[in-house]
């Protein structure tokens, strides 16, 4: 097996000396387990915050062990019926080519891989739009903001895996969006899943962008705010809201890297506009994640929301992969594909 590791605790944005490869020689399986070799791993920007050696809602990388996260491979040897070979299976064992899992083994991040259902998608699509960063769009959106038809959303990082998917969701459930996105092309894509008004938040200040599209729109303000950046565009969503709007707070990766202050010039908004504001996590819902794979599943076949992910090749392009998110670099979900 080769995997990742941390070498050392990243200061600000991570650079290849953080990462170090090591190989493990592959050991006999005991009994009920099974080895699955690799073939799609996910990186995402929570995996920022288990590089700090600090309390979190995930417990931190260990030096010199091999790191964790979202994969999808195939059973290729099996002492375990459950999962006999050439099962697709779904697991927190990335950053890796190989994985041993069952028998006595606790798996890691104490979530147990599972077997893919058979639903007729890519096995890539486990990992962004019917996996995490879809379940995160498809909750927070429906079930922590309890977004409605006829509702205004708006969308930060409207580009990336998670924010994407948001707005595929809203305009199929029959809500008006505006996505934030950095770039023009990425803008453009966020048109083409159906925004009705995208803004470049590379291009001029949040604010003033905001609330001309919802000018454009003839609205008077935003009913949900769906957060992956935080800063800025946070404080935007106060300036622009509704009353009784909420907010659904996925991720903040615009201070992940740089504990900089950040602008909260309009946090008073939040007593009189009675927002209400939640912070969530993909496991609070795991109870419901059947309900989200049938209704993204028809979502998915019906083409109201369709997956896009940036590749990148290789094992060894790992990091390069979670160090790109930090940039911009992905439009839809990165990837990393064995």
């Amino acid at each position: 097996m080769r995997a990742w590791t941390l070498a050392s605790r990243p200061v600000g944005l991570p650079n290849d000396n953080d990462f170090a490869m090591v190989e493990h020689p592959d050991a006999p399986l005991g009994a009920d387990e099974f080895r699955v070799t690799n073939s799609w791993l996910s990186v995402d920007p929570y995996m920022r915050g288990r590089m700090n050696d600090a309390k979190s809602y995930a417990d931190p990388f260990m030096l010199g062990e091999p790191m964790t996260g979202g994969a999808v491979g195939t059973v290729t040897e099996s002492n375990n019926s459950e999962f006999p070979v050439g099962s697709k299976v779904l697991h927190m064992a990335g950053w890796r080519d190989k994985a041993v899992f069952g028998g006595d083994r606790m798996p890691p991040a104490g979530m147990p891989p599972v077997k893919l259902p058979e639903l007729d998608v890519p096995d890539q699509h486990w990992l962004s739009i019917i996996g995490m960063p879809g379940g995160t769009a498809w909750f927070g959106l429906l079930k922590v903001a309890e977004a409605k038809a006829g509702e205004v959303i708006f969308v930060s990082a409207a580009a990336g895996a998670v924010g994407s998917t948001v707005t595929q969701i809203a305009k199929a459930k029959g809500m008006k969006v505006i996505g934030s996105a950095g770039g023009a092309d990425k803008c453009a894509w966020v048109k083409e899943l159906g925004a009705d008004a995208v803004i470049d938040y590379k291009s001029d200040k949040v604010l003033p962008q905001l609330m001309a599209a919802l000018k454009d729109m003839c609205e008077a303000g935003i009913d949900v705010y769906f957060d992956n950046v935080g800063g800025e565009h946070f404080d935007a969503a106060l300036a622009t809201s509704k009353e009784w709007a909420r907010f659904a707070i996925c991720g903040m990766i615009d201070v992940y890297n740089d504990f900089k202050a950040q602008p909260m010039q309009y946090l008073p908004m939040i007593i009189g506009k009675r927002i209400m504001i939640k912070g969530f996590l993909y496991p609070d819902f795991y109870a419901q994640v059947p309900e989200f794979n049938a209704d993204m599943a028809a979502l998915i076949q019906s083409g109201a929301v369709k997956g896009r992910e940036t590749v990148k090749n290789g094992l060894e392009k790992t990091p390069e992969a979670f160090i790109g998110l930090f940039s911009g670099e992905n439009t839809g979900k990165m990837l990393v594909k064995l």
